[in-house]
C-alpha cells in the first residue's frame, strides 16, 4: 500500500518548529530534506540542526555532495530513513552499507537525468530508491509522468525495492502515481502551503487508496 509522506524544507530552526507544529497532528512518516548548499543551491538546515517529535518516523532526503561528511551525524540521529544522491561525488555504495550496518534503512535518489542501470551497485545495495523529478532545494517542482518508466528499470535492478517519488505531488496526479508502482509519495508544496494542510493530507491519502474502474 503506497503512503504519503509530507515533506520539510527548512532554512532555519524556526521553519522547523513552525512545520512540525503543522504537521505532527495528522502525519507520523515525515520526509525531511538537507543540504550542503553544494549540490542543491539552497542551504537548508543540516544534519546537526535537526530534532523531530518522539514517535515520529522520519526519512532524511541528504542533497549533500560529499555522504562521507554527514554520515556519522546522520547515524546518530537514528531516522527510519537516510536517502544519498547517486549523483554525489563519492561512491555511495559503502555509505549505504553503513547504514544498514546501523539499522537504518538506505536509500538512494535518481536526478531526472540519470540511467538505472549506470548506478545499479547503488540501487542493489538500496531498501528504497526515490525518483527525484523537482528541482532541488525548492517547493513546487512538475511531476514528470515520463519518470515512472524508471521504476520498470530499478525493479529489472532489484524487484523488491521500495519506491518513492519526489517533486510535484498534487491531488490531481497522486492516484496516476500510485498505480505507477510509486509506494511513497512524498509531498512538499502541495501540503505545507495549503490553508488547510490536514485536509490535502486527507484527500491525498483518498486518492491513492481509490480503486481503478474497469
Amino acid at each position: 500500500m503506497s503512503s504519503i509522506v509530507p515533506t520539510i524544507m527548512a532554512e532555519t530552526i524556526e521553519q522547523l518548529g513552525e512545520a512540525t507544529v503543522r504537521l505532527q497532528p495528522f502525519s507520523r512518516r515525515v520526509h525531511i530534506d538537507i543540504s550542503d548548499g553544494e549540490f542543491a543551491p539552497t542551504f537548508l538546515l543540516t544534519e546537526n540542526q535537526l530534532t523531530w517529535p518522539e514517535g515520529w518516523e522520519v526519512d532524511i532526503h541528504a542533497m549533500v555532495a560529499r555522504p562521507s561528511e554527514h554520515i556519522a551525524q546522520l547515524i546518530q540521529l537514528k531516522p527510519n530513513l537516510v536517502i544519498l544522491h547517486a549523483e554525489a561525488q563519492e561512491d555511495i555504495v559503502p555509505h549505504l552499507q553503513a547504514l544498514k550496518a546501523a539499522g537504518i534503512k538506505a536509500g538512494v535518489a535518481l536526478l531526472k537525468t540519470t540511467v538505472p542501470v549506470t548506478v545499479e551497485a547503488a540501487i542493489k545495495e538500496a531498501d528504497h530508491v526515490m525518483i527525484f523529478s523537482g528541482d532541488l532545494g525548492k517547493f513546487g517542482g512538475t511531476a514528470s509522468m515520463m519518470q515512472l518508466e524508471k521504476i520498470r528499470l530499478i525493479k529489472k535492478i532489484k524487484p523488491e525495492v521500495e519506491i518513492g517519488w519526489d517533486g510535484g505531488v498534487t491531488t490531481e496526479n497522486a492516484y496516476t502515481l500510485t498505480q505507477g508502482n510509486v509506494d511513497v509519495l512524498n509531498v512538499g508544496g502541495a501540503i505545507s502551503m495549503a490553508d488547510n494542510p490536514a485536509e490535502v493530507y486527507n484527500q491525498l491519502v483518498v486518492e491513492i487508496n481509490k480503486h481503478g474502474v474497469i
